[in-house]
This record gives structure tokens, sequence and C-alpha cells, in this order.
């Protein structure tokens, strides 16, 4: 008997998350590889392969400050240690050949060769030139051997990791002065609209603060996309026409905040058009960030309009723009991160949801608390939450327990 399919409930007009997903992903560049200086590179992606330049660790390592003894002398019933000398980090190794001998060892120096003990300080009592042990120890004890971590030429890291600290450990320690990265991708982040007054202007009754630049700015700061320049365009064709042209020719990415639905004043569809601008969709079948234009300029650069409505802006960038752009930046992809939700929730069955967060750990359970604001422009509901998980469209309830995606700020 054959089942009948589930219909889809998302009205023809609008795009599904899934596709639009995909067709951003499509339409993106690959962004060129530079070499960088190492001082240069933290939070970049990496293009090349990286390899051991020697073994890890390249010799013998003390691990704690104390004495080296041959294990020998200790099983043969010596219990004191004539102090031979001392070996210091940083220096080249000395020899124990002296019966009953030992050199007073520091954390990270080279092992005294005919050595293969360490005994840390707190173990052992000194008088004089002699130290005397005062527990058993055991053969090999406190000793890093040498390539037991890698051996030269073992690959420490693969093209398309995202270097943080420990990747600069690792590229230090492999003598990478110079390292092969992807261009991080420069962004105009636009705020559109009569409306909006900066932060330190006078502000009228009629008026709001002019708040979204700065907080899609500060978000692609958070995710290493450091060259950001902002600009606010009143709702004049022609100024926008001129200025969106000129930040089209100077940026790699651009991205519009307003403008983008169906009002009289909304021009943003139409100047784009006739910028050269060739859309890819407008409209997602999502709650909020419905209204989502994307479109690729005649030169390959991607833009991203997005609503105007600051809850629905930064939904739009985290989950639509990030991810796109870390992609493009050949940054090797990772499992993305769930979460569970902490209680049910209740949505009409036809659009895909997106609901802030906050995340907590129930007894090794990570669990996200939904904090959904009022409406899409109830920006200080957003205070605290830690970003926005996906509820699939089809269903009207997601059970305490349902796994979701999870998409930080």
């Amino acid at each position: 008997m054959q089942m009948a399919r589930r219909q889809s409930t998302i009205p023809a007009s609008l795009m599904p998350v899934a596709e639009a997903d995909a067709l951003i992903c499509e339409n993106m560049p690959v962004y060129p590889q530079i070499s960088c200086s190492l001082d240069a590179v933290s939070g970049t992606v990496l293009r090349e392969d990286i390899f051991a330049e020697r073994d890890e660790p390249p010799f013998d390592r003390v691990m704690m400050d104390g004495i080296a003894i041959r294990y020998s002398d200790w099983l043969r019933g010596d219990r004191t240690f004539r102090i031979c000398g001392e070996q210091p980090a940083g220096r080249p190794g000395e020899v124990l050949d002296a019966e009953s001998g030992c050199f007073e060892v520091m954390t990270g120096a080279v092992l005294p060769t005919g050595a293969d003990c360490v005994i840390p300080l707190e173990q052992i009592d000194i008088v004089d030139d002699s130290a005397t042990l005062k527990a058993e120890p055991k053969r090999g004890q406190f000793i890093h051997q040498r390539a037991s971590d890698r051996r030269a030429g073992d690959e420490l890291l693969s093209a398309g990791t995202v270097i943080g600290g420990p990747e600069m450990i690792i590229l230090a320690s492999a003598g990478k002065g110079t390292v092969a990265v992807t261009r991080r991708p420069s962004f105009s982040v636009i705020s559109t609209g009569d409306e909006l007054v900066d932060v330190d202007q006078p502000i009228e009754s009629h008026q709001i603060r002019r708040s979204n630049d700065r907080g899609l700015d500060a978000t692609l700061k958070r995710h290493g996309l450091e060259d950001v320049r902002r600009d606010h365009l009143r709702d004049d064709p022609d100024l926008l026409s001129e200025r969106i042209a000129q930040h089209l020719k100077d940026t790699d990415v651009l991205i519009l905040s307003g403008g983008v639905s169906m009002g009289r004043c909304d021009h943003i569809p139409q100047i784009l058009q006739e910028l050269g601008v060739e859309v890819v969709f407008h409209k997602i079948a999502q709650k909020p960030g419905k209204p989502m234009w994307f479109g690729v300029s005649r030169d390959g650069k991607p833009v991203f309009a997005l609503p105007g409505n600051p809850v629905s802006s930064l939904v739009c960038l985290v989950r639509y723009v990030i991810p796109a752009v870390c992609d493009a930046m050949q940054a090797r992809s990772t499992e993305f991160e769930t979460v569970r939700l902490s209680e049910t929730v209740r949505f009409r069955p036809s659009l895909t949801y997106f609901v802030p967060v906050r995340i907590r750990n129930n007894d090794g359970v990570v669990e996200a608390l939904p904090r959904p604001p009022q409406n899409s422009g109830d920006f200080a509901a957003l205070a605290g939450t830690d970003g926005i998980i996906e509820l699939p469209e089809g269903r009207n309830e997601y059970p305490r327990g349902f796994s979701a995606r999870l998409y930080r700020w």
C-alpha cells in the first residue's frame, strides 16, 4: 500500500529554509589564499597542511624540578646520590657517568645522557652535595620521552582549520613564521531608514536609536570577521543608489538592514536590481526574518538584505551570513552544535521558527531554555541569551528534550 506523502504547509511564495541555505552557499565566492606573518593569522582559516619540523618533544624532557639518576643505581641499593652538577632548561645535555651520581634538573631541561629516572624535589632531602631519596621511584618517571607526541614529518594541522590559541602554539612550534591562510573578506554593514538616530544625537519621540549596524558589526567581529565598516542611509532612492554602489565597489560582502519588505519606502530590492545585483531569492519561510533578500553582484559579490527589526536581523546574520562566509573561506566543516529543549514550545506548523535561548548544563545534558521575544522588534529580550535554535516547519509542538540545532550569537 502506497503511503501518502506529507504535504508542505509552506506558501509557494516563500523559500524553504534548507533551500535558501543551499542557494546562498552555491552563490558564494571562494576567498583567495594569502601568505601572512604568524603574528597576523589569529582567527583566520589555514590553507596549508602543517607538518612537524622535528620530533616532539625533540629530546627526552625533564618534567619536574628535582634530580636525575640511573634507576639501576637505586635497584642496587643506593639511596643517597652525589650531585655532579646541574641541568637547567635551554642548555645542552650533560652526561651522567659517575656511580651513585645525579644531576639537579629543572622542568623543561634535556635529560642528562645516562639518566633514566627523575625524582621531584619534594621526594628528596639535599644536604651539602648529596641528595637522599624519601620515596620509591619508578624507572622512566617524570620524563617526557623524545617523539612520544609526534615524529618529524607527522601532520599536525590540516587545511581548513580555524587558527586559535592551540593552533598558534602548534604553528610556532613547527617553525612556521609565514602561513598560508584565507584572506578575510571585508564587510559593509548599512542601516537604512529616516527614523534612525545615532547613539550620541538628540532624539525625538517619533524616532528610534540606530542600533542594528552596531549589533551586526559586533557579531561579525565575535566570529573573527574583523574588517567591518558601518554606514547609515536615509530612505532616499538617489542617495541609496549612490552609496550602495560605492560600498559594492569597496568591500567584499554587503549587508543591509531595513528597506527590504513591501512598504512604499522599502526601496532596497529595486535599487539593488538597478545596480546589477541579481536576486537569488526574496523571502524565506521562517519566523522571524521572513523578508530576507539575497543576491549576487555582477562581479560575484554576495549581497544580504536583512529585515530591519533587530531580532530578525541578528537571526539572519548568524543563521545564513556567517556560516556562508566561513564556508567561502574554506573553513573545514564541523558538526553542528545541538541542544535539547528544556521545556515544550508550540508554534503554528507553517514555518521554521528561530527561538532565542539561554544554554545551561543540566547534569551533563546541554539544555536550551527558550527565551522568545514578544515580537521581532523586542531586542531587549535577547539580553542573556546565547543564540538561537532552529525548529523545523511541519509540526506545532516541540516537546521537552527535542534536539535542535544551535546557532550562537
